[in-house]
């Protein structure tokens, strides 16, 4: 295969330790920038079911002044205000975030908007159809922070943060590359606090986001440069490996740690690889499931459409596919790209179904009656990264629904 030798790379400063014991460092790391004051945000379950925010405080000593556990899921407007009052009362000089997903996009935001001191309304990315996408330009300081993972969030380590709206357009992005953390913790005493449904279904995204045709990298990218190739290919290998092991053996602490180190590389090759130009046929599909299923998480969104995604991206992204076949080593003698690629989406279905994974709608209980209506929603919002080949015709959006069902 050939990768582009000309190309952009981004490979963000943060510090990590991971293994046992790993979240001892944090105290290090804040003295480290000269940290006098540290606030540490979480959700409430987190807080209220786990001891982890205590070993965090005890950790930090003399340098904790707070706790906020009020993070959502999805980071809810009205929860991320909250968090930016409790952090403008506290003063803090630096931010530990401990949780997934929802923890850290919300403590990310809280950031932002702390560090700008303006509306939400002021600083979203604004998209229009047709158009590059409007986004503020965030120059003031902003509070560093440490990510304390308890999930394989593939958002640990990105500039920016999509925060939910109850008033459409539903997703609000706000980017601040100074608010990548300064250091991040993979300790595995913290990734077992998280339930097995809730760390299958965050390393699914990871699986998806490696696989699928998107025009944020995935090994199916046209223009796959060597770093991002090898970030993609080792997150595949961590993935396939690991999400099987997580399965049979919930408490190993070894499989967490490599999807979560996966979830990592993963993002890293997707931030490089932004806007590349892809030809492949996309949806916002994830999002919606999301937003109005609250039993579905993002990694079932993903791995649910993740087939009928490739199905219909078969033509036009055969090469892409059949290198996935190929870092598999699923592709029999003799295969050209097309039947390599076909293989691809059936092995696709079995290692999901595997690991007790949905790969049809009707699998997660999604009434076949609403098809249209999420069709039409879908092909109305915008999304940052979507490409020329989003598609925008309700009634083929709705096809497509119909195949995933």
């Amino acid at each position: 295969m050939k990768l582009n030798t000309t190309f952009r790379y981004l490979a963000p400063s943060s510090r990590y330790h991971a293994g046992p014991g790993s979240i001892s460092q944090i105290y290090s790391e804040a003295k480290r920038i000269g940290a006098s004051r540290a606030f540490v945000i979480s959700s409430e379950t987190l807080a209220k079911t786990t001891d982890l925010n205590d070993k965090v405080r005890a950790t930090l000593g003399d340098l904790y002044v707070g706790t906020w556990a009020g993070a959502k899921k999805e980071s809810p407007i009205p929860s991320v205000m909250e968090g930016v009052q409790a952090v403008k009362e506290a003063r803090p000089d630096l931010i530990v975030t401990v949780g997934g997903g929802s923890a850290v996009v919300t403590g990310r935001a809280i950031t932002i908007i702390v560090g700008e001191d303006k509306t939400i309304e002021e600083m979203y990315t604004k998209h229009t159809q047709g158009r590059a996408p409007n986004v503020y330009r965030a120059s003031k300081p902003k509070i560093p922070n440490i990510i304390v993972n308890t999930t394989p969030t593939t958002g640990t380590d990105r500039g920016g943060a999509a925060i939910y709206d109850s008033v459409a357009p539903h997703r609000k992005e706000l980017y601040d590359p100074k608010t990548r953390p300064l250091a991040v913790i993979i300790d595995p005493q913290a990734l077992l606090t998280a339930p097995l449904d809730l760390y299958r279904d965050t390393s699914l995204t990871t699986f998806s986001d490696i696989i699928a045709s998107g025009n944020t990298g995935g090994l199916q990218a046209p223009e796959l440069n060597p770093l991002a190739y090898a970030d993609e290919r080792m997150a595949l290998e961590l993935s396939v490996a690991n999400l099987p092991k997580l399965v049979e053996h919930p408490n190993d602490g070894e499989a967490r740690v490599n999807l979560c180190l996966a979830a990592i590389l993963c993002n890293r090759a997707s931030q490089s690889t932004y806007n590349i130009g892809g030809r492949n046929r996309t949806t916002g599909l994830g999002y919606k499931l999301r937003y109005h299923y609250a039993h579905i998480g993002q990694g079932a969104a993903g791995a649910v459409m993740l087939a009928t995604n490739l199905r219909i991206n078969l033509d036009l992204m055969t090469e892409g596919m059949a290198r996935i076949a190929d870092v598999l080593r699923i592709r029999l003698a003799g295969m050209n790209d097309r039947e390599a690629a076909q293989t691809l989406i059936v092995w696709v279905e079995s290692f999901l179904r595997s690991i007790g994974a949905a790969t049809r709608l009707r699998d997660l209980n999604v009434p076949r009656e609403d098809l249209r209506r999420l069709a039409e929603e879908d092909v109305r919002a915008l999304y940052f990264g979507e490409g020329t080949g989003r598609i925008t015709d309700p009634d083929e959006l709705f096809k497509v629904l119909e195949m995933a069902y």
